[in-house]
């Protein structure tokens, strides 16, 4: 089958690698029609991870079961499902209790709980960027979806960035009224925008720079803050009369860097402890690393992100982080997909074929004006 694979820093590469097969009874086979460049795909596309040369990338993926393993009870063969990027084995505590992206079995990379497809440091497993992708514990971890392919730009927002940007909203204990501050407007951060709507919000703020992004922002309804034009905690406090917002979401991660493009991990992080008002909640679901080499600061290389503590607990914040549990929230998502209340499909901007994968990460990663949402067609998709 045809890959995307990862070659090195800046290096993405298609190639032809064995077609993956059932290794477990609980296994299953999907044919990917559709699978998503991330966000969190560029860390290591820019060579800031300890991704191994040779994966298999992509964790964002949908499509057709093909095949399942004897084991396998609830999917059946011919289903259209959406895979969660987290690969849960269901039945330790934290899958029990929900924390699916927290499995206790799945990972075993030392003092790391949870795995994921296609990604540094989340166990062995390839990614979907392909036209076929192994799902272990097939029953658990896949969402059946309606047949056909009504919908398919929304639903494969669901394998990641709609739950995960709607999981910020709830790190953050929002309720309804609530004003809600939200950094980052890439994919991740515009899905909270747009969680944040649905769940009643009384005044959404989104914090970037670039104007495809903001447009976006505003498009759905929300304040686009640009913060190339000035101090974004200042125009947000002008805007609320200095009351500040109720709570607010991290969306951006450890490579956060000022209008001149110097970077500064603790950021978004002191100014979220800013601008969220006090006993306000603050919802993590930007990336940070146990390790960065490639940061700005010797703390910032060991993982040390050094932020205005002090002043968070002087308003006695609250602060919830970590990657999303996708199946805690994944069916009520979709079916508000269904009913037309949630369309996540308003941030894609381009359309191609795996074979184009390269371009699309060169795109991507540019910050190239309009490239904000890149899907990869497979197959018969394609």
């Amino acid at each position: 089958m045809k890959a995307v694979v990862y070659q090195g820093p800046r290096q993405v590469s298609v190639e032809e690698v064995p077609d993956p097969t059932i290794q477990e009874p609980t296994d299953a086979i999907v044919r990917i029609t559709t699978t998503n460049i991330c966000g969190s795909d560029l860390h290591m596309y820019e060579g800031r991870t300890s991704v191994e040369q040779g994966k298999i990338l992509g964790h964002e993926n949908m499509g057709i079961v093909e095949a399942v393993g004897d084991a396998v009870t609830r999917i059946k063969v011919g289903d259209r499902v959406s895979v969660p990027f987290n690969i849960a084995c269901g039945t330790c505590r934290n899958c029990v209790h929900g924390w699916t992206s927290f499995c206790l079995r799945t990972n075993p990379t030392p003092g790391v709980d949870g795995a994921a497809y296609g990604y540094a440091n989340m166990g062995p497993y390839a990614g979907g960027q392909a036209e076929y992708l192994r799902v272990p514990f097939a029953d658990v971890n896949l969402l059946e979806l309606p047949p056909g392919t009504e919908h398919e730009n929304d639903f494969t927002m669901l394998s990641d960035i709609f739950p995960t940007g709607w999981h910020g909203t709830e790190l953050a204990g929002m309720q309804p009224g609530d004003r809600v501050a939200i950094f980052g407007a890439g994919p991740v951060g515009l899905m909270a925008a747009h969680s944040a709507m649905i769940r009643g919000a009384s005044e959404v703020f989104v914090v970037d720079k670039e104007p495809d992004r903001l447009r976006l922002a505003g498009k759905i309804g929300a304040t686009a803050i640009d913060f190339s034009q000035g101090d974004p905690v200042e125009q947000i406090l002008d805007a609320t009369d200095g009351r500040g917002t109720d709570c607010g979401v991290e969306a951006v991660g450890y490579q956060a860097h000022d209008p001149s493009g110097q970077e500064h991990p603790e950021l978004v992080l002191d100014n979220l402890v800013k601008v969220v008002r006090s006993t306000g909640g603050i919802g993590v679901v930007g990336v940070y690393m146990p390790q960065d080499p490639g940061a700005a600061t010797e703390e910032a290389k060991q993982g040390r992100v050094g932020f205005e503590y002090g002043t968070f607990f002087t308003k006695g914040q609250r602060m919830g982080t970590g990657q999303c549990p996708v199946a805690r929230y994944n069916r009520q998502l979709r079916d508000l997909i269904i009913t037309g209340r949630a369309t996540p499909s308003f941030i894609v901007s381009h359309e191609l074929p795996l074979t184009e994968a390269g371009d699309g990460y060169r795109h991507f990663d540019q910050r190239d004006d309009g490239w904000t949402k890149v899907l990869l067609r497979s197959g018969d998709a394609a």
